[in-house]
């Protein structure tokens, strides 16, 4: 099979592999049909975080094509989504909603010689408490992406959402206009916030997106500036709930900066050089939530609401690829000329 192969800084490549076969009775193998490219994989493409050198990508869509002997929730056939991590569904973490920290869990898209979601093809373990079954046969381009939408950023967003806490009429920061930030723009929305302030890019393409899913403003400086400007748009206290969606020592030291006395911060960018300033936020009262979005936990009701068209976060996806083009799919991302890169791998049927 063909596979995206990290082969180091800059470096991403399409390579022949062994189709995965099962290993475990609770595997099943998924044939992919779409894939993309996400922020987090541009840490170790830009070589600022280490991944070993092999598969890579962990976001994807597919059709089962083969099941373990103990898989009974999946059957070949089955058009499926996946999250980003797979997790038994029963041990005591998954079962609190945190199935990132699953006891018999991992990660997808690692390198090194595990299955990566960039690919014509993916084993799965854990099948059981990892896929969602998606009913119907017949989507739309437009559904198809929002439901990879599901697979990692749109859940990620939400979950910089709920982290924070935002609930019905509040004024929310997202620093980051990237696509986790802009799914954490609709997110909030969706939660009920009456004010949406984003703190990202100069890129009016971002912006329209962001204002179409419910920002009211916009600030595209940085730094010192960027904190005034919400400080001047919030009375002087700051935002309710802010939404950390880089990872950043430059973003999260924004995040507090701008987070009114009581609030939390929601956290989703994986964080690289980070430190929290502990006594600082001590009294301001002000909260850290977050982490590896638990996407298993949130899929099932974002999927009834991408199904009944209540949203449509696969506007993410502002750049279309093949496989073989996986290459020119990463720079254009490392590049800004896309917020995020779809990846076509098959047909559904």
């Amino acid at each position: 099979m063909k596979a995206a192969i990290f082969k180091g800084k800059g470096s991403v490549v399409i390579e022949d592999r062994p189709k995965p076969t099962i290993s475990e009775p609770t595997d099943a193998i998924v044939r992919v049909v779409l894939a993309c490219v996400c922020g987090s994989d541009l840490w170790f493409y830009r070589g600022i975080s280490e991944v070993d050198h092999g598969g890579v990508g962990h976001e994807f869509i597919g059709v089962v094509d083969e099941v373990g002997s103990d898989v009974t929730n999946v059957k070949p056939g089955d058009f499926v989504i996946s999250p980003f991590s797979w997790s038994d569904g029963t041990c005591r973490n998954c079962e609190h909603g945190f199935q990132t920290a699953c006891v018999h869990g991992g990660f997808f898209g690692q390198g090194g010689d595990g299955d990566g979601g960039q690919a014509e093809y993916v084993r799965v373990p854990q099948a059981d408490g990892t896929l969602v079954t998606v009913p119907g046969s017949d989507f739309s381009d437009e559904t198809m992406a929002s439901l990879l939408a599901l697979t990692d950023v749109m859940a990620t967003g939400y979950h910089a959402a709920v982290s924070a806490g935002v609930t019905e009429g509040m004024t929310v920061a997202v620093v980051g206009d990237g696509a986790v930030g802009l799914s954490g723009v609709l997110a909030s929305k969706l939660l009920g916030a009456e004010r949406i302030i984003v703190l990202g890019s100069k890129t009016e393409s971002r912006h329209a997106l962001a204002r179409e899913w419910g920002a009211t403003d916009i600030i595209s400086v940085r730094g010192d500036e960027a904190e005034q400007q919400l400080k001047d748009l919030t009375d002087g206290f700051g935002a309710d709930a802010v939404l950390e969606c880089v990872g950043t020592k430059e973003s999260v030291e924004t995040a507090f900066a701008v987070a009114a006395a009581g609030a939390i911060v929601g956290r989703v960018g994986v964080p690289h050089g980070v430190e929290v300033d502990a006594e600082g936020t001590f009294y301001s009262n002000i909260g850290l939530r977050g982490g590896p979005a638990p996407a298993r936990h949130y899929q099932p009701e974002l999927l009834k609401q991408v199904l009944d068209g209540s949203i449509n976060p696969g506007k993410v996806f502002d750049a279309t690829f093949t496989l073989d083009d996986i290459a020119e799919a990463y720079a254009a991302m490392d590049e800004r000329r896309a917020i995020k890169a779809l990846v076509k791998v098959s047909e559904l049927a």
